[in-house]
Formats: structure tokens, sequence, C-alpha cells
């Protein structure tokens, strides 16, 4: 059985419809059309492929299906005769020892290595490298728009602000003339030029017939806010004389790369074997054309992450690869390499490094954070950071107790690095941006580089690799407010 429900009043007294909205959702609250919202990038299509490289699946198994395995066996004949190849594209930089960072200009190559795994940051950005694209919508000439197109799009965006300039400047006379007892409560402006009451410019300025008596908004009202929003818009849109010959006459040249970190250079360098460092600031443009091998980007690395960085060490070191490759004839006493000790900022920091993206996380650095890395799933493109690495050496091996010397290089390691206090101001600001702290342990393994004793300049870096190992250790502000049984 039906029943009817009485209609259901507004606090105005008039009745609403059910279903029915309180205003058109193609205009906004003022009456005035909305402008349409640009469609999102499609970020699932763009960030695809989690690494850069090329992946061939073979056919899925399916045990109640033999075709399957025919499937199968032919994706593996073909593999097999036609190898497919991963490394399609092997991008090029160089090393900068001023910013210690790694530095790509090729504009293909930025857009890949972001878009495949999110790495590296723009030289001019906060993220991802976006300054042409800004710079382009900020001269008005956006790569997606011609110059035609964006000087109708301004013109529009103008009329549209001197409508509702217009109409917030009547709006304020009304209520103002309302407030001097001139005018009705129900009335409106209107009604009074009708009558002769007052005369209203071709501007929209309201003269009283008494001469000079002019009615108009003064002090911080919502007119003055209008003019003053429409001066900025004014003065960002502003190309030049005319509007249109600053677009078409100049052409925005793109002055951004992409910086790596050492860590995430030497993971695609030695894990992907898709980034090949050619050259760096200290050595000639003979040596720039082949590619450094990893282990003496890792001795590198390490030199500069030394604390103060010692440039007699560096020149050294690139003597004694000079040497060493016979690109150029050196005196051998002179070359003598500094040794790496197994502690250094970089391998810690590469360990950890090398240890989450592993797993299949997306590590970026995390110094916003007061943190060493944040951890993302996917990456920043999806969600936030759910958590936030510090990197903590421990001395545990019974190398580093045996030795008094050692002892003390432990302690004063142990000593500079933590303290309570800092533990728990890191612990704060993570909780606060609601990411979960995790404390990784790297373990320090004796000292293994022995080229001080005269052992050859080429090393394994998989051997060496393999003596560090990595605990982790969740940490959680305890609450009793939120974390009762």
């Amino acid at each position: 059985m039906a029943v009817a429900t009485p209609a259901q009043a507004s606090p105005e007294g008039a009745p609403c419809e059910i279903g029915a909205t309180s205003q058109n959702p193609e205009k906004a609250a003022n009456g005035a059309p909305r402008k349409p919202r640009q469609k999102r990038p499609n970020y699932h299509q763009i960030h695809a492929n989690p690494l850069p490289l090329e992946v061939y699946p073979l056919p899925v198994f399916i045990p109640h299906n033999p075709i399957s395995l025919v499937r199968i066996a032919i994706g593996l004949i073909s593999h097999s005769i036609w190898p497919p190849q991963s490394h399609k594209l092997v991008h090029q930089a160089y090393y900068s020892p001023e910013t210690q960072s790694i530095h790509i200009t090729d504009t293909a190559s930025i857009r890949a290595l972001w878009e495949q795994g999110f790495w590296g940051k723009g030289s001019l950005s906060r993220s991802e490298p976006q300054w042409l694209v800004a710079e382009k919508r900020r001269q008005g000439a956006e790569a997606s728009k011609t110059s035609a197109e964006v000087t109708q799009s301004r013109r529009e965006e103008r009329k549209q602000f001197k409508l509702e300039r217009a109409k917030a400047q009547r709006e304020a006379i009304e209520q103002q003339l309302r407030q001097e007892g001139k005018l009705d409560a129900d009335g409106s402006l209107d009604e009074l030029v009708e009558n002769g009451q007052v005369s209203e410019s071709p501007r929209g300025t309201i003269y009283t017939p008494n001469a000079g008596d002019v009615v108009t908004v003064t002090g911080d009202s919502i007119v003055f806010e209008v003019d003053k929003s429409l001066a900025n818009t004014e003065e960002a849109l502003s190309w030049g004389a005319n509007g249109v010959d600053a677009v078409q006459g100049t052409e925005v040249q793109d002055l951004e790369h992409l910086q790596l970190s050492p860590e995430e250079a030497f993971f695609l360098t030695y894990v992907l074997g898709v980034l090949d460092i050619i050259k760096d600031g200290d050595l000639d443009v003979k040596e720039a054309l082949n590619p450094y091998p990893a282990w003496y980007l890792m001795r590198l690395y390490c030199a500069h992450a030394s604390s103060p960085v010692q440039q007699d060490k560096i020149s050294d070191l690139h003597m004694a690869y000079q040497l060493r490759e016979g690109l150029q004839q050196v005196c051998p006493v002179k070359s003598c390499p500094p040794t790496m000790e197994p502690d250094n900022p970089f391998l810690l920091k590469y360990v950890v490094y090398h240890h989450f993206r592993s797993l299949g996380w997306v590590v970026r650095p995390g110094v916003k954070f007061a943190v060493d890395y944040l951890l993302y799933i996917r990456g920043p493109a999806f969600t936030h950071a759910e958590f936030a690495i510090m990197i903590i050496p421990s001395y545990s091996n019974s190398w580093w107790e045996d030795n008094p010397e050692n002892l003390t290089h432990m302690k004063e390691k142990e000593k500079e690095y933590r303290d309570w206090w800092w533990f728990h101001r890191v612990n704060r600001v993570q909780t606060q941006v609601m990411k979960t702290l995790i404390l990784v342990y790297v373990e320090v393994p004796p000292p293994w580089d022995g080229v001080g004793r005269g052992d050859d300049l080429k090393f394994d870096v998989g051997a060496v690799l393999k003596q560090y190992s990595v605990r982790e250790f969740v940490f959680k502000r305890w609450s009793p407010s939120r974390n009762r049984d």
C-alpha cells in the first residue's frame, strides 16, 4: 500500500522536491557558468611499466587446458630463436661533482626514467620535471593550444571577470543604500534609476540629484577585492604589446635536466644496466667516450660521500683509473687511490636502497620529512608514502670489538649518529604526516677494500654487497586513547 508523505519544507517555507538539486551543477553559486575541468592524465597508462625495461612474459599455464602448454612451448622456441631485447634504450648521463648528483639532459631519457619507475627529480621542479610545461603556461604558449586559441580564451576570461565585477559592484551599492535608508529591503537599484532618484553612468557609477554626491563603495569591500583580483589576472595574462606576438615570435627553451642521486644512478647502472655514466667534471673528453664500469663508479661515489670531500684523494683515484685503463701515462707512485671504508655513507644508503627497490618499493629521498628515504607502493603519482626510513649502522660483528681502536671508532660513530631526543623528534614528525617510521640497521662488515695493501683497483661489486645485511624495525608511537584493546 502506497503512503503519501508530505513534502518537506525548506527553511524559507518553500517545498523541496525529492531528488532535485539546490542549484544547477553546470553553474556556480553566483549563476555564472562553470569552467570545464581539465581532464586528468591517465597515470595508470603513463606509469604502466614499473622499471625502464621491456618484459616479455610467457603465456599463462592453465592445468585443465592442454593448449596452454603448446603456447608456452611456442613462446620458448620463439624467444630462443629470436631473443627479445629488454634494453631498447640505454640512457646516458654525467656525474656532477659540484652537486654530487648525476645529470641527464636528453628529453626522451628524462621522460622515460620518470614515467618508468619515478627516477630522479627535475632540477627546476619539486619532483616531476614540469618546468617547461609551467613556463609555457605562464607565458601563454601552452603546447596543447595555438596562439589564437590562447588569445580567445584570454578574452573570454576577461569578459567573464568584468561581468562578475559589475554584478558585485551593484550588489555592494544596493547593500549600502539599504543601510542608509534610501532603498527598501525588497527594492533594487533599477527601481531608483527608473524613478529618477539616482542616475547611473555607463561605467556603473551611481549619482544622486545633488551635484557631486556620488554613491560608491569604499574600503575593503567585495568590489575592491574583485578589482584587485582582476588586476592580478590581467598582469599574469599580459604577454606583450598586442598579446599574441610574444607567443608567436619566441619559443621557450627547456632549461631543466633530470637529477639522479648516486644511489639511484648506481642501481640503474649496476642492477638494470640501462644507464651509462659517460663523463664527469674532472676527466677529459677522450675518457668520456667510454662508459665507466660499476666498480669505478662505486669508488667515485664513496670518495665524494666522505665529509669533508678530499680533492687530492679524488685526483689520485682518477690517476689510478687512467693508469689501469691505459688512457694516460701516469707515474704509479703518484697514483694512490683512497680506501673505501665499510661504513661509508654511500655504501650504507645504497644497501638500503637496493634492498627496498629489489622488493618492489618506489624509494624516494625523504629530506622533506627529516628521514633518509620514503617508500611508495607504486609512486608519488598514485598515493602518499606510507613508510619513512632511517638508516642506522650496526657494528655487531666481532671484528669491531676485538681491537680497542676499532671499538673506539665504533663508539664515536654511534655517538655522533643518534640520541633519544633526536629519535622522539623524528617520530613525532612522522606521526603528524601519517607515516610509519622504520629503523633500518645495516650490519657493517670488517674492512674489505685491499687497495691500500697493494691489491687491484678493480673488485667484485656483488661479493662486496653480499657482506652487508639489513634488519628492519617498525616503530609506532603508542597513544593510550588510540591503542586500547
